[in-house]
């Protein structure tokens, strides 16, 4: 039978329903060595005024997350959108092992930021820095290129426990409303990559789709691909990560990527629509990858 293609819509919400509404279990989980589970996720920054029965809620959203990380326990997040007190949330919520570094994107390093959480009893932090996404790199909270707020980038060396072997994750949020800062943004990330030798990932929610100039730009350079092109094992399908609180659909955009060195072998990836009692932790879905780096 051949369906309309709003007849087809209608059928994939109805699948996405029946099949994500499955309270707390894993769609991934903790990994054994060597493999790495990275995870990117936008938590959605806490809003003064919502309406007090809108989705966007924090104090509804927080405990959501909270069972999505607990369930998830990946190696490394890298998160977007994350107050102070947010990211401190995060960090207890997934487990007392796990530690963070980043810090807000304002000029007195308060704000929204970017911070990577890892398992501090599976990788070892050797080094981070953050920097921000402008001209002027290593002034807190410089904008250019017509992004109306601050843009960073966290950059954390580790070491894995397990296997010895050294590797860089960098978290970033490219801004929504500048298609110029954007494609620069991704020209800064490809600086940052080529100062090492260091297999690399990243991790960020980039605002644009991956048939994007910026997308384009970084997979030209050959430093880094997209883990979803490469992954032997798609868990998911290709869902649009940002859903907005609303049913999950195949045509809408991947704005959220992880992206690694051409060296790391993609076990699996996913991108995970997960609801608890119907209500979604975020307005952007996490995307999930795990990965062997190879010594």
């Amino acid at each position: 039978m051949t369906r309309s293609p709003a007849a087809q819509s209608t059928a994939t919400s109805a699948m996405a329903l029946a099949v994500t509404n499955t309270m707390d279990t894993a769609l991934i989980g903790p990994v054994a060595a060597p493999d790495l589970h990275v995870m990117s996720f936008n938590i959605r920054r806490r809003m003064t005024r919502p309406l007090q029965r809108s989705p966007d809620r924090w104090e509804r959203r927080s405990p959501l997350i909270k069972r999505m990380l607990h369930a998830e326990r990946p190696t490394i997040i890298g998160i977007q959108e994350a107050l102070p007190d947010q990211a401190g949330f995060l960090r207890h919520a997934i487990g007392e092992n796990y530690r963070s570094v980043g810090f807000g994107r304002n000029a007195n390093r308060r704000g929204e930021g970017c911070p990577i959480i890892f398992d501090a009893a599976r990788v070892q932090l050797l080094d981070w820095a953050q920097t921000a996404l402008s001209s002027t790199p290593s002034i807190p909270g410089s904008t250019s290129w017509g992004n109306r707020t601050p843009r960073v980038a966290v950059d954390a060396t580790f070491r894995d426990r397990e296997t010895g072997i050294e590797f860089r994750v960098l978290n970033t949020h490219f801004d929504h409303f500048s298609r110029k800062s954007r494609t620069a943004s991704a020209d800064q990330i490809l600086l940052l990559i080529a100062t090492s030798s260091l297999p690399t990932i990243v991790t960020g929610d980039f605002n644009t789709d991956v048939d994007s100039l910026p997308h384009a730009k970084l997979m030209a350079s050959g430093a880094i691909i997209n883990t979803w092109d490469t992954a032997k094992l798609h868990v998911t399908k290709a869902w649009g990560t940002f859903p907005n609180y609303h049913d999950p659909r195949l045509d809408r955009k991947r704005i959220d990527w992880i992206l690694v060195s051409p060296t790391i072998t993609v076990r699996r990836t996913a991108i995970n629509v997960t609801r608890f009692d119907g209500k979604w932790p975020s307005d952007h879905t996490p995307v999930q990858a795990v990965l062997t780096i190879s010594g």
